[in-house]
């Protein structure tokens, strides 16, 4: 009973973490990172689709990505899709492979990406704090439900507090590193 909710948790938990570096993986620094554009639908025979699925992304260098679509008459729909996914980005065509320079970043810009990731970092805390409440109240219903002892309610609770403080601490280790990356010239 204990060892279900714990491990309930602690799923819960990474599932939390995996989707804040999802997250994190949103926000460009100023180097290329394919990750940008996972979000970037194009339109391929009538169906919202990632650039991923219909082409292949590269990093040709450290400031500029490269598209390949698969099928020669969807380099100007990527193009555009690109263009028009509201990142910044200014794509270019060069015969069959698209070009996606990286624009320097300013460090007006950097702060605000910086705060826009510590708000996803705490998002994320809290997601993280719900899971902890969630499963203490399973615990406390296994109590008054008489399934497990004082002792062992009171243990289980110390135990997910500490699993709790470990993943918070995940957390904060994230995001210092994005920050540090971001700010990074």
């Amino acid at each position: 009973m204990i060892a279900d909710i714990r491990k309930t948790a602690e799923d819960k938990m990474k599932k939390t973490l995996e989707a804040l570096k999802a997250d994190f993986g949103k926000v460009r620094t100023g180097r290329a990172n394919p990750g940008i554009l996972d979000h970037v639908k194009v339109d391929y025979y009538g169906n919202p689709t990632p650039v991923g699925q219909v082409a292949n992304i590269s990093v040709i260098d450290a400031h500029t990505l490269g598209v390949q679509p698969w099928e020669k008459n969807m380099v100007s729909k990527v193009e555009k899709a690109i263009r028009d996914a509201d990142l910044g980005l200014n794509p270019a065509a060069m015969g069959d492979i698209i070009r996606v320079p990286m624009p320097p970043l300013t460090e007006e810009r950097r702060r605000e990406l910086v705060k826009l990731v510590r708000g996803e970092a705490e998002n994320g805390k809290v997601a993280v704090r719900n899971i902890r409440r969630d499963a203490i109240t399973h615990l406390k219903d296994a109590l008054k439900n008489k399934e497990i002892g004082e002792d062992e309610e009171r243990r289980a609770q110390d135990d997910i507090q500490k699993l709790t403080d470990r993943y918070i601490a995940e957390v904060d280790k994230l995001t210092a590193e994005k920050e540090k990356d971001l700010m990074a010239v």
